[in-house]
């Protein structure tokens, strides 16, 4: 079983309820374990980071800090909300690469009696998670109910696959894995492209 610190962030405990249950009924069907992240806080979504740059990344901070006090036996933070990953994404390389921006980060965090060193943890997306860990053999496996006969169209959003600084996915600009994931679990009668 593969373990995974888990970023629920607000969307998927409030709107996109539906999707978290439905990642904590199958977490045992493909031996993932989801771990909260304990004590965790809003992101602030897309829009923070434009308005107010330190605190944002401060409020973004402090969920790698809480995240990286769990470590055990994992040092991956998994998202399934697409602007939660970015967010996160964002901020621990920003505080990789920029010096200022991670001191000015850690004294925000000193305040609450927290800090974080840059590189701690790896950030995922929950897709890349299933299709690159879990992989298309496993679910092919595992189906119980298959997919047949339903229309599905794959969406992505543009934060997902791009940037893909990692090479997770085999092409960015042309993204296949989620219609990979959905042929595994069917085929559904057909996907729009």
């Amino acid at each position: 079983m593969s373990k995974y610190l888990f970023y629920p962030g607000c969307s998927m405990t409030r709107s996109a309820r539906p999707y978290l249950d439905s990642l904590n009924a199958i977490q045992n069907d493909i031996d993932v374990e989801m771990e909260d992240v304990q004590d965790w806080n809003c992101c602030g979504a897309t829009e923070y980071a434009a308005v107010h740059r330190i605190p944002a990344h401060a409020l973004i901070g402090r969920n790698l800090a809480l995240a990286s006090q769990q470590v055990n036996g994992t040092n991956t933070v998994v998202a399934g909300c697409s602007a939660c990953y970015l967010n996160l994404a964002k901020t621990e390389s920003y505080l990789r690469k920029d010096e200022q921006l991670n001191t000015q980060v850690n004294d925000a965090l000193a305040a609450g009696g927290l800090s974080y060193q840059p590189g701690t943890l790896e950030i995922r997306h929950l897709l890349d998670i299933v299709y690159n860990e879990v992989g298309l053999d496993n679910i092919r496996n595992r189906v119980v109910k298959p997919l047949k006969g339903l229309r599905v169209a794959p969406y992505y959003g543009c934060m997902i696959v791009r940037p893909d600084p990692n090479k997770r996915f085999k092409n960015p600009e042309y993204p296949m894995a989620l219609d990979e994931i959905l042929q595994a679990l069917g085929p559904p009668s057909s996907t729009f492209r």
